[in-house]
């Protein structure tokens, strides 16, 4: 399942892994979220509705692109630094490209099925 991430003019593309929370995510698309920045390490944002997380592990780190569901939350992360493990933290799939962008924006951007 492949997506892309539109921030202003600069397009992110990724992979969306074979798990039920990211097929539950991959159907909600397309979808305009507003990212806001937590941890000086990733954006996140609300998603509209819970994902499944049948099959899902227990928690995991964030790295650098990896896109993840937060479910004590029910919310998006993409990550643009590495964290430590969380528990709770169900790993979607991951971006490619420049994360630089990531980084300037608190705003509202969409994601989309490719």
């Amino acid at each position: 399942m492949h997506i892309s991430l539109t921030i202003g003019e600069t397009a992110l593309t990724g992979t969306l892994l074979d798990t039920p929370a990211a097929r539950d995510f991959y159907a909600l698309l397309p979808l305009l979220v507003s990212l806001s920045d937590f941890a000086q390490a990733e954006k996140i944002a609300n998603l509209p509705k819970e994902l499944s997380l049948s099959e899902a592990p227990a928690g995991c780190a964030g790295e650098p692109g990896d896109i993840a569901y937060y479910a004590p939350w029910g919310n998006l992360a993409i990550f643009y630094r590495h964290t430590v493990y969380a528990k709770g933290l169900v790993k979607l799939g991951a971006l490619t490209g420049d994360l630089c962008a990531l980084l300037a924006i608190d705003d509202t951007v969409c994601i989309r099925a490719q």
